[in-house]
């Protein structure tokens, strides 16, 4: 018997995923070298602590992450995996060892290029088969589609989803049943209303824009889903470490991939003030907080260990009592329309399941 964790349904899809799943940026050496030992423990205690979604990209590692979760999952039974469509990998003989490109030290000897075209995604989509070594993936996600990314470029690149058939070659993967689920991978919510506009999308992956940090989503994207029926997955939940390590340990401070400005620094303490009055880690506040709203269906944080694992799922299960977050909205440090955690009601409680059965 496996320890299985909550799990919520996907939009109007009978697609699960638990409450916290698994971000693999880490298994493509983000910032760090990995194992393939370290890695595979590390998918492994993530499955043995009831953790069944694992999301990847062809982009973590140029395609060392995907090969590294396939390699792991898939003897499993009750995984979903999703990856993403936007960028296809092309072979580069100037690559040599572990030099760092784009944040990864990864050997893999490829270079990524931008490509949202019904051929850029269907080619996107079986590279991604072969490295993960499956006949299916559940979920796809746009990857990085947007201004936030693509700046002056930004037009075309979406005329490419839009004009040039990107959208549609999801719309006829979903359709097929070749895909259970599909949506866009993002750091910026401009671009989910836009995509919102032209395609349904089954879930949206939001990364650091809606945390305890920040909650803007809550204006305009969090009820356009809810009207739409698109669920969300939060990636980032502690705005790039900052909320994961707090303002007192020494160091540099990071937030939204860069060094954190005075504004945020502030904002954190006080948040971090709070917590410790009330006898709460910062990060348990930070993890749970997303988790409230009926919108979200997983956090995933980055995972690299199995002790940050061990880490996770103590946080995840940490009580917080009601009183922080009323303190929280009576200073202004949460969004007075945001829902939150309600202590006691017994989410983060693990069961015993068959591997493939699912607990709501």
């Amino acid at each position: 018997m496996t320890p299985t964790l909550p799990t919520r349904c996907i939009g109007k899809t009978a697609l699960a995923l638990t409450e916290l799943g698994f971000g693999a940026a880490s298994l493509g050496n983000l910032y760090r070298i990995v194992s393939d030992r370290d890695a595979r423990e590390t998918t492994d205690a993530a499955f043995e602590a009831g953790i069944t979604y694992f999301d990847t990209a062809p982009y973590y590692g140029f395609g060392l992450s995907e090969r590294r979760v396939g390699d792991a999952l898939r003897e499993r039974r009750g995984i979903v995996i999703s990856t993403k469509v936007g960028r296809l990998l092309k072979a580069s003989a100037a690559v040599h060892g572990y030099a760092e490109r784009h944040g990864f030290l990864s050997p893999m000897p490829f270079e990524p290029e931008f490509d949202y075209t019904f051929e850029g995604v269907m080619n996107s989509w079986e590279s991604s088969k072969q490295r993960l070594g499956l006949a299916q993936i559940d979920i796809l996600f746009v990857h990085d589609i947007g201004r936030l990314t693509h700046g002056e470029r930004h037009e075309m690149t979406f005329h490419q989803l839009t004009e040039g058939g990107g959208f549609r070659a999801l719309q006829q993967l979903r359709a097929t049943g070749q895909v259970r689920a599909f949506g866009i991978g993002v750091n910026e919510t401009a671009i989910c209303l836009e995509a919102m506009r032209h395609a349904h999308l089954d879930v949206i992956l939001l990364a650091g824009r809606y945390t305890l940090l920040e909650q803007g989503a809550l204006d305009e994207l969090l009820p356009a889903c809810e009207r739409a029926g698109t669920s969300l997955v939060i990636g980032g939940p502690y705005n790039s470490g900052i909320l994961a390590t707090g303002t007192r340990q020494g160091g540099a401070l990071h937030y939204d991939y860069r060094i954190a400005p005075p504004a945020i620094v502030d904002r954190v303490r006080r948040l971090e003030a709070h917590c410790e009055q009330h006898g709460v880690p910062l990060a348990a506040a930070a993890l749970q907080f997303p988790l409230a709203h009926p919108q979200v269906v997983s956090v995933i944080p980055g995972l690299g260990s199995p002790r940050h694992i061990e880490r996770t799922l103590a946080l995840y299960k940490t009580t917080i009592p009601d009183t922080l977050w009323h303190a929280l909205k009576n200073e202004g440090l949460l969004h007075a329309d945001a829902p939150v955690p309600v202590a006691g009601a017994g989410r983060a409680k693990l069961q015993e399941s068959s591997p493939a059965g699912h607990v709501t």
